[in-house]
């Protein structure tokens, strides 16, 4: 949900509603304002009136990179957007083209992008694993194809595609 606070627009990430002893009632809110990024605690009374603003969320695809800028279309329309690299964030480390990946607009305004929990990514370096190292669950650094390195087994090899989790940035399975 997103609400207009203090002359600006803010996401909501977390809500509690409170009801303490012989207190009034009131909501506890962690807000990050889109402008400048930052998350704060508010708590707002009972009797406060809140603006709420329109939010919407499309499915879209990632195109290419054009300079700096991401380029995403939607499958439907074949309507593309641009969005700057502060708008995709570390989303970067796992697109590759023709992923599918959930945006977020406020007032028509791409504001964030979700990723899917896991994504399925060529490995472009591995080095070799030393022959009987494999006593106990050893990992070593391999580079996928969008330029990230993560800990991977020891039998992955160049060429081959494994499943990495988003929101952690580790090796799930081969693909």
């Amino acid at each position: 949900m997103a609400i207009s606070y203090n002359g600006d627009v803010a996401i909501i990430l977390e809500c509690q509603h409170r009801t303490p002893g012989n207190l009034r009632a009131f909501v506890q809110a962690s807000i990050r304002s889109l402008r400048t990024g930052k998350s704060a605690d508010v708590r707002f009374s009972s009797t406060e009136r809140i603006e709420v603003v329109p939010l919407s969320i499309r499915k879209m695809e990632f195109s290419y990179k054009d300079g700096e800028d991401y380029v995403f279309t939607d499958p439907e329309t074949y309507e593309t957007i641009n969005l700057v690299p502060e708008v995709v964030g570390d989303a970067r480390n796992y697109l590759v083209e023709n992923s599918t990946v959930t945006v977020t607009f406020i007032a028509e305004r791409p504001v964030s992008i979700e990723l899917p929990a896991s994504v399925v990514l060529a490995v472009t370096e591995a080095p070799e694993g030393l022959k009987g190292d494999s006593a106990t669950n050893v990992q070593k650094a391999i580079k996928l194809e969008t330029g990230i390195t993560i800990q991977a087994p020891l039998f992955i090899k160049p060429g081959e595609k494994v499943k990495v989790d988003t929101r952690t940035g580790k090796y799930m399975e081969r693909a």
